[in-house]
């Protein structure tokens, strides 16, 4: 099959090739890729992996081979869904609970953005518990994972703060539904009650002094790629003790079919934007690799597979 393989030598070590046609299990459906989503975790992973290998977790396309064991969607379903690896190839096989239906109404391209960015945004705001009347404070939030936790935390009735170093980002969290928009997490004065950090380094630090007591730090990201060192005695002294909490993307995740019904009801609503800042054909990878890696991008990219 047609994949975007490791390649050492390709601009983002990512170049179109070919792989070995997936093999499906009983429970696991094989589908037709149509879209797959760029993420930044991509980024790393196209580092660590072997040359040839297939990587990618989001994928968008339609079921070509139900599963064997009679779960799942039907052959000719528009689904969406994650897995470890494979999303950057022309067929996947995925688990049948781990996909979900993309309904007509829903861009089958912006479906593929949600997995992974929608799917970790909305986790850790539910596991921040209830947000109405709470002060959300988002770093990172002309990301992937940003754009949409901005949305989300609004929606969950929340009063939203997005962090943007550039003003033409805070106008643009400004048009996804945030109550303020900053240009630094030192611009906040006031306490949180969570937040939603992608950016690690200094930004953790910082975000971290504003929570008031029993507040929550979701730790979904580390962009700036530096460490966060907290002052001592900073995580003592509370009778309500400050929370961190580390949300991964991918593993121990059961009931991932049900969230994205739920965010894609939202996008088939429309109440839940999906903000896409770059899309073409997936031979173009460099090009957005080079947006995602130099931070150009607005909110996620999405490659169309021919």
């Amino acid at each position: 099959m047609r994949a975007l393989i490791v390649d050492p030598e390709a601009s983002g070590r990512l170049r179109l090739g070919e792989a070995p046609d997936p093999r499906t299990g009983p429970g696991q459906v094989l589908v037709e890729v149509r879209h797959t989503s760029l993420n930044a975790a991509e980024l790393w992973f196209a580092q660590q992996a072997a040359p040839g290998e297939v990587i990618g977790f989001d994928a968008a396309g339609v079921v070509v081979r139900a599963a064997a064991d009679g779960s799942g969607p039907a052959v000719g379903t528009r689904v969406v869904g994650f897995a470890e690896g494979g999303g950057f190839g022309a067929l996947r096989a995925m688990d049948a609970v781990d996909v979900a239906v993309v309904p007509d109404g829903v861009d089958f391209g912006e479906s593929a953005t949600l997995p992974v960015a929608a799917g970790t945004a909305l986790r850790a705001l539910e596991q921040a518990g209830p947000l109405l009347g709470r002060r959300v404070l988002v770093t990172g939030a002309t990301g992937g994972v940003g754009g949409f936790a901005v949305q989300l935390a609004a929606l969950g009735g929340a009063y939203v703060i997005g962090v943007a170093g550039s003003e033409d980002g805070r106008r643009w969290v400004a048009q996804l539904g945030a109550d303020e928009a900053v240009g630094a997490v030192d611009r906040v004065t006031e306490p949180i009650d969570v937040v939603i950090d992608t950016v690690g380094g200094e930004q953790f630090v910082a975000a971290y002094g504003l929570l008031a007591p029993g507040g929550s730090l979701q730790s979904v990201g580390w962009a700036a790629g530096r460490e966060a060192a907290l002052p001592v005695g900073s995580t003592l002294g509370s009778k309500q003790p400050k929370a961190i909490v580390s949300v991964y993307n991918g593993g121990g995740l059961t009931d991932r079919q049900a969230q994205l019904g739920r965010l894609l009801a939202l996008v088939a609503a429309g109440k839940l934007r999906v903000p896409v800042g770059w899309r073409g054909p997936w031979d173009k990878i460099g090009d957005a690799v080079q947006a995602l890696a130099d931070r150009s991008l607005r909110g996620k990219a999405v490659l169309d597979v021919d």
